[in-house]
């Protein structure tokens, strides 16, 4: 039975980072996705490392506001891995990384258009890939063996934001992404539950929130940042990937933040 991890997207920023960290990290196929020209970001992702069986790598087009490009990926993995019906393979780390920001200070700012892709990309799009990729999870059923580099469970990782918190938000603002991150975390908490039910120990889902990182989402904010909390995105990807190896299944269904801390709901 043959194990994988997804990282989805992972042609830039942190998703391009976790990417790379985990070729040379663990030693796991891993399926990555890229909106176009899989090939250039194949090559891009395994620029400069040593000692990395490209192989291993396999990337794919994947956007995810439109989910038949979802859905052809889920159907094509057990090809892809060479697995049969009898012996699937099994989703052991899961990277969910979507994320697109229209910033507005009031509710007089907001565009629907912009709205509408921001619940599209942050909210809806790790919807879709979960509904894709949640029968790839690992069953009560099965035996999970130790791996290098991984937690001992499978983890489905979404990338989320201190600001999708309800409880913590005393500044307003950022309506459209707020609220999609907040529809996210919800999301999260249900799909967990599901894997309990399904999955028991074998398998949990949560959120992480990286801190603010210098990407392209983030960049018109840069300036604003305190002294030390602009984090290049291979530190943040380190730092998340520590994370979800040291949460247990008492730590499900929440959101952590880079420093392993809870953000509240």
């Amino acid at each position: 039975m043959s194990n994988f991890i997804l990282t989805t997207p992972s042609s830039r920023g942190i998703g391009f980072a976790i990417t790379r960290l985990l070729l040379t990290s663990t030693t796991l196929p891993i399926i990555a996705t890229a909106r176009k020209d899989v090939e250039r970001a194949k090559q891009s992702l395994l620029e400069g490392l040593k000692d990395v069986d490209p192989e291993r790598l396999h990337v794919r087009t994947v956007d995810v506001t439109d989910e038949d490009t979802i859905s052809s990926l889920a159907e094509e993995l057990p090809s892809l891995l060479q697995s049969t019906k009898e012996s699937p393979p099994l989703l052991r780390l899961a990277f969910a990384i979507p994320g697109i920001l229209h910033p507005e200070k009031s509710p007089q700012q907001i565009q629907y258009a912009d709205a509408l892709e921001t619940f599209k990309v942050n909210t809806l799009g790790p919807m879709m890939l979960m509904k894709h990729f949640a029968s790839y999870m690992p069953r009560k059923k099965n035996t999970l063996e130790a791996l290098q580099g991984l937690p001992d469970h499978a983890v489905w990782a979404s990338m989320s934001a201190r600001v999708g918190s309800i409880s913590d938000n005393n500044l307003g603002g950022w309506y459209s992404y707020r609220s999609s991150k907040a529809g996210l975390n919800s999301l999260i908490k249900s799909f967990d539950i599901n894997l309990q039910g399904r999955c028991g120990d074998k398998a949990m889902a949560v959120g992480l929130h990286p801190g603010t990182v210098k990407t392209g989402l983030s960049k018109e904010f840069w300036s604003g940042v305190k002294e030390g909390h602009l984090f290049e995105p291979e530190w943040a990807a380190e730092r998340l990937l520590e994370v979800v190896r040291g949460k247990g299944v008492k730590d499900r269904g929440k959101c952590w933040d880079w420093e392993g801390k809870e953000v509240p709901p």
